[in-house]
This record gives C-alpha cells, sequence and structure tokens, in this order.
C-alpha cells in the first residue's frame, strides 16, 4: 500500500527518533518507488545539491558537513580515511642491543605505533619480499640510547630524575637516518616521530638501547599502524521540532532533557518558554521520551543526507589533506571498476 502523499517527504528525508524504534532508516528515493516523485539519479540535480561545509578545523582535527549524498557514499569515505589512505610506520625492526626489561617482540611492537612525520607521496611502496629498502621506498631511524649514573646527583637523592642519565627513552631518541639522496631531497622536511614525549622504555645504569628501523608506506586495511586518523566517524543532522508551546515548569524539564545549548528559555509576556537554540548539539539520547506529559510535545528525527562528519589525525598529514587524499582514492576506485567494465565489454 503506497504511503499517503503528506507522509512522502518526511519517509524519504528524516529519519524519526521514536519511543520504542526508529523509523525511516532505510533509504528508498530510488525510481518508481513513489508515484509522482521523480527518484532517478541525476547528475545536475546532484550536483546543486551536494555541498561541503567545513565548521571548525585546527592542526589535527576538523568537522565538516557533507550534505547531499547516500548513506553508502558516507560510509565510504569514513572507511577509506580508516584504511586505505597510506601513511609510513615502521615495519622491520633490527635489535641490534637490548638489556632493558621490555622483551624485543613488545618494544618493536611499541615502536612501530608511533605515527611518523613523513608525506607518503614522496615515498613508493616498497616490493614484497625487499630485504633492503632504498631512498624511494624507505626511512631509516636509529634508536641509540644508554643509561648512566649521574655523577652531580645529591647524595641523599632518591629521584631516579637526579640519580640517572637517559633513563626514560622517549620517541624523540628516534633519530632520522638519511639513505642516498634523502637529505638533499627531504632537507626541509622534519622527519621523525610525530610526538616526541611518547615513553618507550625505562632503563637503569647499564642497560642500553641500540635498535635501527625501516619505515615503509602502507595502509590501514593491512595493519593498524599505518591508519593516518585516530579516528573517523560521522552523525547524522538532529532535528527536534516543537509540536505545541511549552511554559513553565514544562519548558525548564525539557531543558534538561537534551544536550547543553540545545534547548534555551526565552521570556513571554512573562512566562519561560521553550525553544530549539541548536538541534546540531543534541546527542539523541530521546530522555524527554521517558515524561508522559512531555514526549507527544516534541518530535525528534534527523536528516538523512545531512552528515557531520569528525576526522582526528594522527599528526602524519592535517585532516584536511586526509579528506583530499580519502576523495582521491576513492575516484581511482572508481576509475578503476569503469575500466573493468570497459574490458569486459570488448571480452
Amino acid at each position: 500500500m503506497a504511503a499517503p502523499m503528506s507522509n512522502v517527504d518526511e519517509i524519504r528525508n528524516r529519519v524519526i527518533l521514536g519511543e520504542f524504534g526508529v523509523r525511516n532508516v532505510h533509504t528508498t528515493d530510488y525510481p518508481g518507488n513513489y508515484p509522482g516523485y521523480d527518484d532517478t539519479w541525476n547528475f545536475q540535480k546532484f550536483k546543486k545539491n551536494f555541498r561541503i561545509d567545513i565548521v571548525q578545523m585546527d592542526e589535527n582535527t576538523m568537522e565538516f558537513d557533507m550534505v547531499g549524498i547516500d548513506a553508502a557514499i558516507a560510509n565510504a569515505f569514513r572507511r577509506i580515511l580508516l584504511a586505505e589512505v597510506p601513511t609510513m610506520a615502521v615495519e622491520k625492526v633490527f635489535i641490534y642491543n637490548n638489556t632493558s626489561i621490555i622483551q624485543d617482540e613488545i618494544l618493536a611492537h611499541r615502536l612501530g605505533l608511533i605515527p611518523i612525520k613523513a608525506d607518503p607521496r614522496l615515498f613508493e611502496y616498497r616490493n614484497a619480499g625487499d630485504e633492503e629498502g632504498t631512498e624511494i621506498d624507505t626511512i631509516q631511524l636509529q634508536l641509540k640510547v644508554k643509561c648512566t649514573r649521574n655523577p652531580r646527583a645529591p647524595k641523599d637523592s632518591s629521584d631516579p630524575r637526579e640519580l640517572y642519565l637517559n633513563h626514560m627513552v622517549y620517541s624523540r631518541d628516534m633519530k632520522w637516518v638519511p639513505i642516498g639522496n634523502q637529505a638533499d631531497v627531504f632537507a626541509d622536511a622534519s622527519i621523525g616521530p610525530v610526538h616526541g614525549d611518547i615513553l618507550l622504555a625505562q632503563l637503569r645504569p647499564g642497560q642500553e638501547l641500540d635498535i635501527v628501523m625501516h619505515c615503509v608506506k602502507g595502509i590501514g586495511r593491512d595493519h593498524a599502524k599505518f591508519s593516518p586518523v585516530a579516528t573517523a566517524s560521522y552523525r547524522l543532522l538532529p532535528e527536534i521540532t516543537l509540536l505545541q508551546p511549552v511554559e513553565g515548569e514544562k519548558a525548564e524539564r525539557l531543558k534538561r532533557c537534551f544536550s547543553p545549548g540545545v534547548i534555551e528559555l526565552e521570556n513571554r509576556d512573562g512566562k519561560q518558554v521553550a525553544k530549539v537554540a541548536n538541534s546540531r548539539l543534541d546527542t539523541c539520547s530521546r530522555e524527554v521520551l521517558r515524561y508522559d506529559d512531555l514526549k507527544n510535545l516534541v518530535k525528534l528525527g534527523r536528516v538523512r543526507d545531512h552528515f557531520i562528519f569528525s576526522v582526528e589525525s594522527t599528526g602524519i598529514l592535517p585532516p584536511d589533506m586526509l579528506v583530499s587524499e580519502a576523495i582521491n582514492v576513492l575516484l581511482a576506485k572508481c576509475q578503476r571498476f569503469i575500466n573493468e567494465l570497459d574490458s569486459t565489454d570488448m571480452d
């Protein structure tokens, strides 16, 4: 049975948060589903409706709106950011000396997870089976630290920071060793760990580390250490509609049901009246549906094609550059698929 025309727009464009479930979660705007609606895909229509709005961005985080796309496309960007944008990370660890209490395997794993500040677009993938790296596919780092007693330490001190030298090994102790012509090519690039204050090991006098690391290019699908983001997520834009005026004590209670800043109170003729100030801040907890006298005064929904993306970079590349690289990866996938279709037609 076809849905009434008055409800079609809501079914096609909104996800409704009810008391006992969520409605309209599936995409329904495909050709022929609703009489009178032309839902055939049109490039010009898509181009007119699609937009990206950057809401907030700093060195490592970015929040932006992607409007006018289907959830499948939005999820493709999220998955590409997590698993298919390449980075450089420690792949091979050559331990020549490790007299610390940390086992070689644990230490190698810790080193592999250190984000490396290097533009992966300037390097090639290392060929499978290659033992020796070259200047075009490998970054070499060295960690050489030895702990000794501090001859100037106070005699009555018990603080390791005063008694010992180099007893704390940090990621800043990982030094870049250029291969071939890398010293000239990357003269302006400060290759090394993104963060210098990551604790790797603690030593005591006589203990030392002598390690050489090879960083290669890879993607998060192969190992999480190559993932360029700490997190990449999205959510639909919340939409809150007050069906009736809410005043007095009810308005105060309604405000407390939502995240701070969503509902505000304004004075109208001496009465406190609730209004929706910023529905974007809502976490969609549906707390208001617990109250019988409030649940019928509010309609909770989400805009189906309005995605709020949050991208947090590990610091290897800026978040806006990561999004651009994710778009390039998706374009390459589409082109590869088109080429496969063309070659199939020819066969």
